[in-house]
């Protein structure tokens, strides 16, 4: 049976560790709202540290995100922010006290290594939402979803789709995915989770659209959508075309990939690099259902 971390309560602890790329300016107000919702804010030493384009070396990174694992006074960690960095330190941590006392683990981009390798390892619930680093610019809704998702409420989600070609359908699974690349990253490794029967979430940013179509590629030829019951295309942004164009736009490409599958896909689902970026639990049975302009994800367990 699947260990679901304790939610969040007033008078928690929470660590923010930088485990990829260091921080550009401060995290203050992410630090405030964090204390606003009742919480006691730590920070890891690789919040102020840099090395090259990281946060501390690897090693440094790799103690500071362990100490907030295996700390039993702290209740969620927080990677401050993504970029680059978590593939390199992924195999030198040690999930063994995190298995037996799971913590609530937050972000999204490169976090997803962390929450690809926790899924495929130990089936424990994360948290795809805003990271410290972009609290400031997130909409009220996405922090809104945040703490609702750490404090054990509903974050269910419905919303109005027009132009995407969604597919029409229901289906039901457990949760899992993050931005594509990063996915691309872990594959056929020890991270790489397992996709049968899943529905699964995928986003991106600064791809050129050639990429995104070869990435998709290499899912598909991988078997990686053989088997999914459901998926939901987040934001794809920023991307870059040539000239001459790619001549296919995101939803394009994802649909020529899955037109042999029956499964339910939705567009533009509010996650991903945008700054209305709703948390996702990724781990958690979910039910995808679209009809004609409407989508909604229900958390079923």
């Amino acid at each position: 049976m699947t260990k679901i971390p304790e939610f969040l309560k007033a008078g928690d602890k929470v660590a923010i560790v930088c485990p990829a790329s260091f921080i550009r300016g401060n995290i203050d107000v992410a630090v405030k709202i964090l204390e606003s919702w009742g919480l006691e804010v730590l920070l890891g030493k690789t919040v102020t540290a840099a090395y090259h384009q990281f946060a501390g070396d690897d090693r440094e990174r790799a103690e500071d995100l362990q100490w907030a694992l295996d700390d039993e006074s702290i209740k969620a960690v927080f990677a401050a922010r993504g970029g680059y960095g978590c593939v390199r330190i992924i195999d030198q941590l040690d999930f063994s006290l995190f298995e037996k006392q799971p913590k609530w683990l937050v972000g999204f981009s490169d976090i997803t290594v962390l929450h690809s390798h926790i899924q495929r390892q130990y089936g424990i619930p994360t948290i795809h939402g805003q990271m410290p680093k972009s609290f400031e610019a997130g909409t009220e809704a996405s922090l809104d979803t945040l703490k609702a998702a750490l404090f054990g409420h509903i974050v269910d989600h419905q919303y109005t789709q027009e132009a995407a070609p969604s597919r029409i359908g229901e289906g039901e699974g457990v949760l899992i995915g993050g931005n594509l690349a990063i996915l691309l990253s872990v594959l056929a490794s020890e991270s790489d989770v397992n996709y049968d029967g899943k529905i699964l979430f995928i986003e991106d940013v600064g791809e050129s659209f050639y990429s995104v179509d070869r990435m998709l590629w290499a899912l598909k030829r991988a078997g990686k959508f053989r088997k999914l019951k459901g998926l939901i295309v987040g934001g794809f942004t920023a991307m870059k075309d040539g000239d001459p164009s790619f001549g296919q736009t995101v939803a394009e490409m994802v649909m020529d990939k899955v037109s042999d599958d029956h499964f339910p896909v939705a567009f533009d689902y509010p996650a991903g690099h945008i700054d209305d970026n709703h948390a996702l639990i990724l781990g958690k049975k979910v039910k995808l259902k679209i009809t004609q302009h409407k989508v909604s994800l229900t958390y079923i367990d």
